[in-house]
Parts: structure tokens; C-alpha cells; sequence
């Protein structure tokens, strides 16, 4: 069994990262609106496009962080570089002059995605390589996802003492989160190095032919690719509209932040439950339990108006603590399937499968928002202006409907899973059998 120890060291880094990352979501782009002379529609543009560019960093990180020589680190090197490009990347997004124009936005958001993406995949490929025990890859999961809880919610916190908006109030919040991820990137650097990084990888000659033959057979692995992309854009949805929900469908602008905190809180509290019950149930099961719960409460979003502030603090509560489940589980279920192809193929190559996996959460956020937004607009929702009742009433369809139709279609994907922790153990064995020197235990 993975040591408390490791697991702390293995998933701290996961603490500033996720704190840069949220201020890169959610303060940046006011603070340039305020800042600078960029609008909001310019701003809006110029970071969706930075994120679809950056959709094809994935694979080419995972490639190499699997060709990687050992002698450092496979994983280690490209986390431990990636530190301070992050460090740099983030001071000048975070701190733009005041003639910043659009070029200068989409330069440091671009670099400050692939500099993340040069420590996310590395580490999520190096988490399925420190064990092969089926229920301790949710331990490391978990792990990871914590530490970029209490990451997002340390730097929310900042935000909410600096006062929330107002250019100097923004500018501070970005110079002390700025100050709080430097420090922890540092630390987290340090504690890597007790971790181990010392296991085999076997490529086929042709990486990316395998990689686009996975992706057109029917597999495990595209089954869950795209259940996990259904459910991440239904996570999406109401993650790009909570903040418009809140201020125009129940009238509680000044209560947002507090739900968002609640959320994540909940997020965070629900990892060791959800890691339980996935030792009972399963990890396929658990999940499909957890969307199911997750539709049961989002059914209720339309309904709700400016007298239901309590009913949707209730279901912001308890689509966070679902929400726990969907950042563990799938990349547990990853890890497995690095298993599953070194069985049936004789390969392993965690890189291109945990590449796979980002490249398809960031396909999943564009899709919310290319989705969303202008569908708001079809429908002459107006962020700013005077609404009708019947466009409020629109929005909060718009909040819930989609989110539920996606959960319903990664759950009919899930239908067949085949990869129960039975069939997974026996490939294991399979695969031990017929490697005998590697002897990675659990």
C-alpha cells in the first residue's frame, strides 16, 4: 500500500497549479477587461482559441514525457521543467502593462496552457505507474484531485479577502495568489524527488498510427473516452453559466462566491467517500451511481427563481460532492487501462493514454462553451442588459437540460463497461505472466 508520505508528495503540486489555473479562469479575464482596453468579447475569444490551440499539446507531451530517458526521471524531468516556465508564464499574464493589448493576452495564455500541460500529463501518467493495484489507483487519483481542491479554494479565499472586483482589488488578489504558487511550486518540485520514478514503458514503432487505431476500434478506452467527454461537458455547461445563473435567475449576485466555495468544499470532502464506495461497488458502477444522483438534482434547475435561493444551495451542494466522483474515478479507470493494453497489445504507454484523457477534457470545455453561449444568444439572453422573464426562464433551461441530456449519454456509454477490477486482475496476471521481470507491486 501506497505510504501517506508518497501520496503527499506525489499530489501537492496539484495545489498550485490548480490555484493558477483558477485565477487564469476566473479573475483574469475581468481584471483585463478592467485593466486594459481589451473588450470582453475580445478577451472571451482570445483565451477559447488559446485553449483549442493548446488541445494539441496533449498528445505531442505524451509522446515524449514516454520517450523520455530514464536517467532523471521520465516523469520527474518535464514536471520539474515545467516549474518555473509556469512561474514565468504566470507573472506576466497576471501582471499585464497597461497597454496590453491582444497579442499579449493570447502570447502568456498560451504559454502558461502549455507549460501546464507540460507538468499535468507527465504527472498523471507517473500516478497510473505507482501501482498496479486497482483500488490504490483511486488513492492516487484522489490525491492528485485534493490537492487541486484546497488549491482552488485557496486561492477563491484570496480573492475574497482582496474584496472581489475593482481593478486594485483584482491586481492584489493576482500578486498574492502569484506569490502563493510560486513558493508551492517550489516546494512541490522539492518533495518530487521522494517519490519514485523508475518504470518501464514499451512503445510501438508507429506511436501515433496506435494511438489513432485505438481511438477508431471499438475498445475500453474509447468507450470511456467518450463517456468522459459527454460528462465533462455537462460539468461544463453549468460551470461557464453559474455565474449568470446566480446573478439573473435567483437574484443573489452577492451570494456567488459563497456557492462556488460550498462546491468546492463539497468536491473535496466527498474523495475518501466516493474512494470507499468505489471499493465496494467498483469504479464503472460507482460512477454511473454518482451521475445519476448528479441528474437527479440538476432535473430541478428550471424551476428555480428568485425565491429558491436555499433549493439551489442544496443542489450546488450536492452536484460538488458528485462532482468529486468525476474528477477521480475516470482517471483511476485510465490507469487501468494502461493494464488492459499492455495485456492485449504488449505496450505501455501511460503518456498517450493520459493525453488522450486531457485532450479530451479540454474538447469537452470548448464544446460547453462554443455550445452555450451562443445558444444563449439565439435565444436574446443579454449579460448586462434588461431580460423578459421568458429569456430568464430560457437560461435556466439552457443551465440544466444540456447538462442532463450529456450525463444521460456517457451513462448509455457506460451501459457495457467491461473492465471490472475481476477481468482487470486477471489481466494483470496475464500481463506478469508474461513479463516476469516486471514485478511492480501494488
Amino acid at each position: 500500500m501506497l505510504s501517506l508520505k508518497t501520496l503527499t508528495a506525489y499530489g501537492f503540486i496539484s495545489f498550485p497549479i490548480a490555484a493558477a489555473f483558477v485565477a487564469l479562469q476566473v479573475i483574469v479575464p475581468t481584471h483585463y477587461a478592467e485593466a486594459t482596453g481589451l473588450s470582453l468579447t475580445a478577451i472571451g475569444s482570445i483565451i477559447l482559441i488559446a485553449r483549442l490551440c493548446d488541445i494539441a499539446t496533449d498528445p505531442v507531451v505524451g509522446y515524449l514525457s514516454d520517450i523520455t530517458p530514464q536517467r532523471f526521471g521520465r516523469r520527474r524531468s518535464w514536471v520539474v521543467l515545467s516549474i518555473p516556465l509556469i512561474c514565468i508564464s504566470m507573472y506576466f499574464l497576471f501582471n499585464p502593462p497597461a497597454d496590453a493589448d491582444g497579442a499579449y493576452l493570447m502570447l502568456w495564455t498560451l504559454a502558461i496552457y502549455i507549460v501546464g500541460t507540460m507538468a499535468i500529463i507527465p504527472m498523471s501518467a507517473w500516478g497510473s505507474e505507482l501501482t498496479s493495484n486497482y483500488q490504490q489507483r483511486n488513492r492516487i487519483s484522489g490525491s492528485r484531485t485534493l490537492f487541486g481542491l484546497l488549491g482552488t479554494l485557496a486561492a477563491l479565499s484570496i480573492v475574497a479577502f482582496w474584496g472581489g472586483s475593482g481593478a486594485a482589488n483584482l491586481e492584489g488578489a493576482l500578486s498574492s495568489i502569484t506569490i502563493m504558487v510560486v513558493i508551492m511550486l517550489i516546494i512541490a518540485g522539492a518533495l518530487l524527488f521522494a517519490v519514485n520514478d523508475n518504470h518501464p514503458v514499451e512503445l510501438p514503432a508507429a506511436q501515433f498510427k496506435g494511438a489513432l487505431e485505438l481511438l477508431i476500434k471499438p475498445s475500453p478506452l474509447r468507450t470511456l473516452l467518450i463517456s468522459f467527454l459527454s460528462n465533462t461537458a455537462a460539468n461544463a455547461i453549468p460551470a461557464t453559466l453559474v455565474l449568470f445563473s446566480v446573478s439573473y435567475v435567483l437574484q443573489a449576485e452577492a451570494q456567488a462566491g459563497l456557492l462556488l466555495f460550498c462546491y468546492f468544499v463539497c468536491s473535496a470532502l466527498s474523495i475518501p467517500v466516493w474512494t470507499a464506495i468505489a471499493r465496494k461497488l467498483g469504479k464503472h458502477r460507482t460512477w454511473h451511481y454518482s451521475i445519476l444522483l448528479a441528474c437527479s438534482f440538476f432535473v430541478w434547475t428550471p424551476f428555480l427563481g428568485p425565491d429558491d435561493f436555499w433549493w439551489y444551495f442544496l443542489i450546488v451542494i450536492a452536484t460538488g460532492f458528485t462532482t468529486g466522483c468525476d474528477l477521480i474515478i475516470p482517471s483511476s479507470m485510465n490507469g487501468d487501462l494502461v493494464e488492459w493494453d499492455a495485456a492485449k497489445s504488449g505496450y505501455r504507454r501511460p503518456g498517450l493514454f493520459f493525453a488522450l484523457l486531457g485532450t479530451t477534457t479540454k474538447l469537452a470545455f470548448a464544446l460547453a462553451i462554443g455550445l452555450a453561449f451562443p445558444l444563449l444568444d439565439l435565444l436574446g439572453f443579454s449579460a448586462g442588459g434588461d431580460n423578459s422573464d421568458a429569456t430568464l426562464l430560457a437560461l435556466a433551461w439552457v443551465y440544466g437540460l444540456p447538462t442532463i441530456l450529456f450525463k444521460i449519454l456517457a451513462l448509455w456509454q457506460l451501459r457495457n463497461y467491461p473492465l471490472t477490477e475481476e477481468v482487470y486482475n486477471e489481466l494483470l496476471q496475464t500481463t506478469r505472466e508474461s513479463s516476469p521481470a516486471d514485478k511492480d507491486s501494488p
